[in-house]
């Protein structure tokens, strides 16, 4: 598969992931006010971010490996499941994906009568954030901590699911799910992240806030990453 083609797919498959996942955050959590059973809530959130990337992987996984995540592809090549020459074309085309979805969202959410985003407010357009930005006013080392744990093991569960002696097949299943827990434990601490580039796309369209507390959201899920693929490359290896 050419390099282009591997990028095309990143670039789409993190344009699903931020459309999906984000959002299902912007228009759909919330819908109705408060109380309404329209609203899919917490739990609808955290679903929507672990089907995005279920069915993500399974459409491009095939083409790309489908990470569409720079804390991923950091930590596989930790892992040595990645090559070194492609983290940057595949980091790049990630976070395009991500801006570009954030960039149709917007245009989506500012088509109703009366939208606005409070950059002082947490969690903005399913923007990331701690202390006064984060959904349930949590200091940024916790915040950190959260990352680079659920990242790490974010890591953990893609390279065992996708190991030669995993079942074949499952690796999109284990991995959506395991996204999908991810959120449950961490959306009110950080509004989630674990991924740098989801982070980025929606931080752009806030400013504020959001692009000054940018920095953790990328560097605890890459420092998760990074850990959890090294982790994995001791423990899932022939030696003792």
């Amino acid at each position: 598969m050419s390099l282009a083609k591997k990028l095309a797919a990143e670039f789409l498959g993190t344009f699903w992931l931020v459309l999906g996942g984000c959002g299902s955050a912007v228009l759909a959590a919330n819908f109705g006010g408060d109380g309404n059973p329209l609203g899919i809530g917490l739990l609808g959130v955290a679903l929507a971010f672990g089907l995005t990337v279920l069915t993500g992987a399974y459409a491009f996984g095939h083409i790309s490996g489908a990470h569409f995540n720079p804390a991923v592809s950091f930590g596989l090549w930790a892992g040595g499941r990645f090559p070194t020459k492609d983290l940057l074309p595949y980091i790049v085309a990630q976070v395009l994906g991500a801006i570009a979805a954030g960039f149709i969202l917007f245009q989506v959410a500012s088509g109703k009568a009366g939208f606005a985003i409070d950059p002082a407010s947490a969690g903005a357009f399913a923007t990331n954030g701690y202390d006064a930005l984060s959904p349930g006013g949590y200091s940024a080392a916790a915040a950190f901590l959260c990352e680079v744990v659920l990242t790490a093991f974010f890591l953990i569960v893609i390279m065992g699911s996708t190991h030669g002696r995993a079942p074949a097949g499952f690796a999109p299943i284990a991995i959506g799910l395991a996204l999908t827990l991810i959120h449950l434990i961490s959306i009110p601490v950080t509004n989630t992240s674990v991924n740098p580039a989801r982070s980025t796309g929606v931080a752009l369209f806030v400013q504020g806030g959001a692009l000054s507390q940018l920095w953790l959201f990328w560097v605890a899920p890459i420092l998760g990453g990074l850990v959890g693929g090294i982790i994995y490359k001791w423990l899932g290896s022939d030696k003792n």
